[in-house]
């Protein structure tokens, strides 16, 4: 959707600035509870001893983690397309943000309390993780609908807001490690941070309705219906008077006495009813929304992409990055402490949030391939390469493959050029989708590519076990 002539400016960028933060909001759950695996791990093998295998529990929490947080993201997107008419907006979106606050503060007291049962732990923890994922996917289907109102700038700033989500959480979870408090204490200011990132973003929603150039897009989308109505009614209303004319000019009541239908200047009046009811039919049927088969018909190639994306992403990360151990745990760093205690955080999840962020960003500047292109899913699929590569890496415990690439700096640019190719390609496909359907379709064609992007991260994190178990 392009800007209207008539429409009010975004001043000072406020809306823009509100559906970053927003764009940001929806994925802090997620990248919250994935950064602080180190944390929860460490909770977990808090009664192995030393020499001891590290717990059933600890060994497959990311791989469960990640499944737990992608199965109600798919569920829940199916399930907001059926609330979308039924339940308000600010209900979905503001009493969603509501219940993933009071999920944070939950988690953030868990952290001084002391519990020696840690099944239970670790059952509290999955449930946590599965009711704010939940939430959260209603919050994120809302806001790409909300989001698709405005014209198609406001996407890519909302779809970069997504993106630095997982660098502010890196960044969160490096300043907790770094600062003099003690583990517990650091963990506490972590989890405090989300909350206070969530009350922003419920701000920001409530502050989006109040921006004039907001309300004038979101008004207007909310005509558009009514909109309809009326062009049929005129169309219909056209009909009716020409019909009349021509009863008129067939009679004696207008225009003097005819013979045969005949005036006496000899001309024959235009029959226009005809074209008055065409044109009805090509009113309702520019106004009549395609299928989803009609749509996802169009949108095949771009729906593949984005499932296939994120399938490779989600299947090694963060279920096997985030086992790979430094193979310089003595390297000399300006942070303090143990250079093993921050490895994980900068070269795993700072370095792949940074460059996903980035990759989102270039393609505001570059698009390449274009849609049409054969190469455009041919590249895509050439990604899985990465599957072997991250599991050649010093991943630890491991059982079968040999580790092919010891170091932290091969691991570092593996994962760089993993996380680019990631957000570059995701974005692409996200964006070009609308495009290749009638701009009457681009809403069907956005929840249909929010569905395949959920999808893909499903298969991906269900994946994740299978490979896991291979390494």
């Amino acid at each position: 959707m392009k800007g209207r002539k008539d429409a009010p400016s975004d001043w000072g960028c406020l809306v823009g600035i509100c559906f970053f933060i927003l764009g940001l909001g929806t994925l802090l759950p997620w990248n919250f509870f994935m950064t602080a695996s180190l944390y929860f791990q460490d909770r977990l093998n808090a009664n192995v001893t030393n020499g001891s295998d590290v717990s059933s529990n600890s060994k497959y929490f990311n791989s469960c983690m990640t499944l737990l947080s992608q199965l109600p993201l798919l569920l829940f997107t199916l399930l907001n397309s059926i609330l979308y008419q039924r339940v308000s907006e600010v209900a979905r979106i503001a009493g969603s943000l509501v219940f993933i606050l009071l999920l944070f503060v939950f988690t953030a007291v868990l952290v001084k309390v002391p519990m020696e049962d840690l099944d239970l732990f670790f059952s509290i923890t999955m449930a946590t993780i599965w009711f704010i994922n939940s939430f959260g996917a209603v919050v994120q289907g809302s806001l790409f609908g909300l989001v698709g109102m405005l014209p198609q700038k406001y996407s890519a700033i909302f779809m970069s807001g997504q993106g630095l989500a997982g660098t502010f959480a890196a960044m969160a979870m490096l300043l907790a490690n770094a600062s003099d408090a003690g583990r517990e204490s650091a963990a506490l200011g972590y989890f405090i941070t989300p909350c206070v990132g969530t009350l922003v973003t419920l701000f920001c929603y409530f502050l989006l309705h109040r921006l004039e150039f907001a309300r004038y897009y979101l008004q207007q989308s909310a005509k558009y219906e009514a909109g309809t109505t009326d062009e049929l009614l005129t169309a219909e209303s056209t009909a009716a008077d020409d019909g009349k004319l021509n009863g008129h000019a067939n009679g004696s009541v207008a225009g003097g006495p005819k013979k045969n239908g005949v005036s006496e200047e000899g001309e024959q009046p235009p029959d226009r009813s005809q074209e008055a009811f065409l044109s009805l039919e090509q009113v309702e049927k520019k106004q009549a929304k395609a299928s989803i088969f009609e749509v996802f018909k169009k949108i095949w190639v771009m729906a593949f992409c984005v499932t296939f994306v994120f399938t490779v992403t989600l299947s090694v990360f963060p279920a096997i990055t985030v086992d790979v151990k430094t193979s310089s745990p003595d390297f000399e760093t300006v942070l303090p402490g143990n250079w093993n205690r921050y490895f994980i955080n900068v070269c795993c999840f700072l370095t792949f949030n940074i460059n996903d962020f980035i990759g989102r960003t270039v393609t505001t500047f570059v698009r390449w391939p274009r849609k049409e292109s054969h190469l455009f899913p041919l590249l895509v699929v050439s990604r899985v390469i990465f599957i072997p590569l991250l599991m050649l890496c010093n991943v630890q415990e491991r059982a079968y493959l040999p580790v092919y690439f010891p170091s932290d700096a091969g691991f570092t640019v593996i994962m760089s050029l993993f996380s680019i190719s990631s957000g570059y390609f995701v974005c692409l496909s996200m964006s070009y989708a609308p495009q290749l359907v009638e701009p009457k379709d681009a809403e069907t064609a956005g929840s249909l590519m929010t569905f395949f992007l959920a999808l893909g991260l499903s298969i991906g994190a269900a994946l994740s076990f299978l490979l896991r178990k291979l390494v």
